[in-house]
């Protein structure tokens, strides 16, 4: 299997390190490191990875560049997986990354991420086309749409599914029965007319894809005017 290619995308110069460490000894190859979202487009247009991670607040103005251009790269490189690492969880755009597809797309938060080895592996399933998605990430994509219908364990159950676990993994966090787990999530993909599908990595990226109708308006919104 070959390595996996990676462009790392954060203005704090020592996270940006460490986190090329933690990559580069998991066997990613780090193909560039930057500080701003100029230079990593260049870099991902250059390079051509599988993962571009991104800081949401980049310079000049450290607000929203980051998440912007990480939405601009799910536009412009689809074979690119994009995974957003970043101190804050932005609602207002939150669906511009789902926009374009679901696969090869993730969002973490640097506080909540609670080992190194679960950083990998969702680093990992972004880069080969699957999702992670911290459950915070995933209540905010969810509430006031459809998905509002889902009961609370439901709710959690979907947290769990975006984070990539499997069904023996669910029952063994929430200690349920597997004929529990497999009965809630039958109940979430009928509540959403989704048709269950024979593997986790395809029920979340089902769940993605119904989210992202709701998408456009914020997407229209955030990107920059066209250059004249």
């Amino acid at each position: 299997m070959r390595d996996l290619t990676v462009v790392l995308t954060d203005d704090a110069a020592l996270f940006r390190e460490a986190l090329a460490g933690v990559l580069g000894r998991a066997g990613f190859r780090i193909r560039a490191q930057l500080g701003d979202a100029a230079a990593a487009r260049a870099a991902i247009a250059e390079h051509r990875p599988d993962l571009a991670v991104f800081d949401i607040r980049l310079p000049p103005t450290h607000t929203l560049e980051g998440l912007v251009a990480a939405a601009e790269i799910r536009e412009s490189h689809p074979d690119t997986g994009v995974l957003v690492l970043s101190q804050h969880l932005e609602t207002r755009l939150l669906r511009m990354l789902v926009r374009s597809s679901s696969r090869g797309v993730g969002y973490l938060l640097k506080e909540r991420v609670t080992g190194i080895q679960d950083f990998v592996d969702a680093a990992r399933r972004v880069a080969t086309g699957g999702c992670a998605f911290d459950p915070e990430v995933v209540r905010a994509l969810t509430r006031g749409d459809p998905l509002g219908r889902l009961s609370e364990r439901e709710h959690e159950i979907l947290s769990l599914i975006a984070q990539g676990r499997s069904n023996m993994a669910i029952c063994e966090q929430l200690r349920l029965t597997k004929k529990t787990v497999e009965s809630h999530v039958r109940s979430i993909l009928l509540r959403l007319d989704l048709h269950p599908q024979p593997d986790d990595h395809r029920r979340v990226l089902a769940v993605l894809e119904y989210l992202r109708p709701w998408s456009e308006e914020a997407y229209r919104l955030a990107l920059p005017p066209p250059r004249t």
